[in-house]
């Protein structure tokens, strides 16, 4: 574990104590990370978006400082920090086509974690109502293409998160790319 992951993961636990100096001394450590987050996950947004990165990333944080977590370590932060980005993006795609009475979908090119065919798109409304989908039927399989997708962290990130080994994340996430590929092209 890096000297980063570390401090990161004392800082949590720290704060989750009580101590609102680890707060402070966290957030510059995680802010770089979060930033990046959200760009990976607005990259995949229509061009001229009108949710900048930053936003997403003060949205996330107000949320993150008010979740009543048990925090395990850095990977876990950011397994659900990326979850908050993606609940975030579905909640302003959602307020957006309200406003817009369902006119000009928002097109999301699925990255590679995800994409099965090079054509592979699809709505993030679509996206999240097929992962809502696939949750049901098989949790863990949601919580591998989240994590990998939106929450850009490598695989074995990935498993230290789920507690899983790297080739059961790889397992995993090809039978979540079928599925979700035969689930998206049915709409």
């Amino acid at each position: 574990m890096s000297l980063e992951a570390c401090n990161v993961t004392v800082l949590l636990r720290r704060w989750r104590s009580g101590d609102q100096q680890a707060l402070d001394g966290l957030m510059p450590l995680v802010y770089d990370e979060l930033r990046r987050l959200a760009a990976r996950c607005l990259y995949a947004e229509r061009p001229g978006h009108t949710l900048p990165a930053t936003a997403l990333v003060h949205e996330a944080y107000l949320r993150l400082i008010d979740a009543d977590v048990e925090w395990q370590n850095r990977a876990h932060f950011y397994a659900l920090a990326a979850r908050i980005l993606r609940r975030i993006l579905v909640e302003y795609a959602r307020s957006h086509n309200r406003q817009k009475r369902g006119g000009d979908a928002v097109k999301v090119p699925l990255e590679e974690a995800v994409v099965v065919g090079p054509e592979a798109s699809s709505t993030v409304l679509e996206l999240d109502e097929a992962l809502q989908r696939l949750a049901a039927l098989d949790a863990r399989k949601s919580e591998v293409v989240q994590l990998l997708y939106f929450g850009g962290l490598t695989y074995e990130e990935t498993a230290a998160a789920l507690d899983i080994s790297p080739a059961t994340v790889h397992r995993e996430l090809k039978l979540a790319k079928a599925w979700l590929h035969r689930e998206m092209a049915k709409t």
